[in-house]
């Protein structure tokens, strides 16, 4: 069974819309919704914003769903100029840009006492995911590359090439590192897509609202066809 996780309900909506025998559970003031998809079981559930929400609701998917793997959806800003908005990043890694323990000796984003600086996306789903959006998303490019997540919305043009240069990050957002590290310590594959709503620079403000929609109509598009095609 596949988790799905959009921190905002915008993100996972649609989704919710097209399940069949539909059992919803609350737990931690989330909805999990249970159902299936084109006969494929699954869990959808909007984790909230912030690493925090993200985390417990990552653990929860694991303890009491038990899924076979987990997909973070949702938006994120651009930190690559070849990137553009409505365009669509799968995580090839992860890992938080406000973790800071550089004063023990720790690698900027380095969380302590875990043997890792970033936390590997599943190979598998990456592919799966590249071939659906092909299909699914014909007029949008597709990146692989580094997600860096904090409890930040990155609208300063400064802090974005702070972010790229230490990071080399492809986007930013708030949630998908900290599914990333939970997945991590509980073996479960995973996989975060993030369509681009902003350039994550001075403009952001601006330009999150206003391609919002667009974007996650790119994220929709792509997760139902991965959830049709998902084999565990």
């Amino acid at each position: 069974m596949l988790g799905i996780i959009g921190a905002m309900d915008e993100e996972v909506a649609k989704i919710k819309e097209q399940l069949e025998d539909v059992l919803v559970e609350t737990r931690a003031a989330m909805d999990f919704y249970k159902g299936k998809l084109d006969g494929r079981e699954v869990v959808v559930v909007r984790s909230g914003i912030g690493k925090v929400n993200a985390a417990m609701c990552t653990q929860i998917l694991a303890d009491i769903y038990g899924v076979s793997g987990i997909i973070n959806t949702g938006i994120a800003g651009s930190l690559k100029a070849e990137i553009n908005i409505g365009d669509i990043v799968l995580s090839e890694d992860a890992l938080q840009h406000d973790m800071d323990a550089t004063g023990f000796g720790y690698e900027p984003g380095q969380v302590p006492r875990v043997d890792t600086l970033s936390f590997q996306a599943d190979k598998g789903l990456i592919g799966l995911a590249k071939d659906c959006c092909s299909r699914v998303n014909p007029d949008i490019n597709t990146f692989v590359g580094r997600v860096v997540s904090g409890d930040q919305f990155i609208s300063d043009k400064a802090k974005k090439e702070w972010l790229v240069k230490t990071f080399q990050g492809y986007c930013t957002e708030m949630e998908g590192a900290a599914i990333a590290q939970a997945c991590y310590l509980n073996g479960i594959p995973f996989l975060i897509v993030r369509a681009i709503s902003d350039k994550a620079d001075d403009s952001a403000s601006v330009d999150y609202p206003a391609f919002e929609a667009q974007a996650i109509g790119h994220s929709v598009n792509l997760l139902t066809e991965m959830i049709r095609c998902y084999e565990e």
